[in-house]
């Protein structure tokens, strides 16, 4: 009975560990963020048109996020495109993309704490990038012209369950 026991709670602690959070901004998180992203309409039908549409004739925007405390090389990528007149996200993970057009793609990182306080709805997308609390390289002025969605898309922190350990490099 005794082993038993023991055996029991062994598996309690790995089948815990199993189910923790990956980290916030890895590849599996971004991957979970990119099917978040197709099941909100703000995202997927807020951008479509114009904004999907400005992509430089390549047919895909990129998006690049990263925490600016765990460094540039954990960054991850988001590949959205116009599919059925929609901005969906056909790609979620590991950097694909090396060459960005700041035309039309973006980079955005924050510090952990700022992409919490962005996921919890304490601020939106002008007051983050006005106090540089998100940095951000990409057309600013068409950000400017869909704030909703961009605000949506800043809370996935807060919806995406994301443990605060980097993630690995």
């Amino acid at each position: 009975m005794k082993y038993a026991s023991i055996a029991l709670a062994t598996l309690a602690v790995f089948a815990t560990a199993s189910h923790a959070a990956t980290p916030m901004m890895s590849a599996e998180w971004t991957a979970q963020a990119c099917d978040a992203w197709n099941k909100d309409p703000m995202l997927a039908d807020g951008l479509a048109g114009k904004w999907i549409g400005n992509n430089n004739g390549r047919g895909y925007k990129i998006i690049h996020l990263y925490r600016t405390d765990c460094g540039e090389p954990t960054m991850t990528e988001l590949k959205i495109l116009d599919k059925d007149g929609k901005a969906m996200c056909v790609y979620g993970g590991a950097v694909q993309t090396t060459k960005m057009d700041y035309a039309v793609d973006y980079t955005m990182h924050a510090t952990t704490e700022r992409w919490n306080e962005m996921g919890a709805g304490e601020y939106g997308p002008m007051k983050a990038m006005m106090f540089g609390r998100l940095k951000f390289t990409g057309p600013k002025v068409e950000a400017m012209t869909v704030m909703g969605p961009f605000e949506t898309f800043l809370r996935l922190p807060g919806k995406i369950p994301g443990d605060k350990a980097c993630p690995a490099k």
